[in-house]
């Protein structure tokens, strides 16, 4: 079975616009996805990125049309300035992390209500509230938002040194086990390809 490490942020806009399609790839290729949240700004200043806010003009501004086209085109509501963003990432990343070693919920839905609470509904993803909604939505008990907190900073460090290890330098960002790596939720046709290749 192929299994697929995804390196992620969940206030990532551009992970944000992937949806629910990797888990769709996934499915259609009886793939496990890995996923593995972590701190995207620390993992632009480890491979050499720059921050959003800190880039020139004009790569904010060819950002900010690109989101707006990429929504467009997949039908997603969008806020190009969310109100709570940027935000800690650590509680909902806690949650993600928490919710995965638990596996009674729907994990990648679970990614998606986060990110679609920051990007679509204005809502803050480090309140604990937020992060308790969205575990319900997906199936999961809510109190895993206050459970394993030590565990869930430990693998959210470990999350990073391993993408850098990878060659993972942004998010969205798609390692198969045989070393392949895709990045950005465009990529996620060439991801799907790949799978296909491997089954020969």
């Amino acid at each position: 079975m192929a299994t697929i490490d995804y390196y992620f942020a969940t206030i990532s806009p551009f992970t944000y616009l992937a949806g629910t399609r990797l888990e769709e790839v996934a499915a259609k290729h009886g793939a496990t996805i890995n996923y593995k949240p972590l701190d995207i700004m620390a993992l632009f200043g480890r491979t050499g990125g720059t921050p959003p806010k800190d880039r020139h003009i004009s790569r904010i501004e060819y950002r900010a049309q690109e989101l707006q086209r990429q929504a467009k085109n997949l039908g997603m509501e969008f806020n190009l300035k969310p109100a709570h963003w940027p935000t800690n990432m650590a509680p909902s990343s806690y949650a993600v992390i928490a919710a995965a070693k638990d596996g009674s919920g729907d994990v990648g839905q679970l990614v998606h209500s986060i990110l679609r609470a920051c990007w679509a509904e204005e809502k803050d993803v480090a309140q604990d509230e937020v992060i308790r909604e969205c575990l319900s939505s997906a199936g999961f008990d809510p109190s895993l938002a206050d459970s394993g907190l030590l565990v869930g900073a430990d693998t959210y460090a470990a999350n990073l040194e391993e993408a850098v290890d990878k060659g993972a330098f942004g998010a969205p960002f798609y390692i198969t086990e045989d070393g392949q790596r895709f990045w950005g939720q465009d990529r996620l046709e060439d991801l799907d390809r790949h799978l296909s290749e491997m089954k020969g």
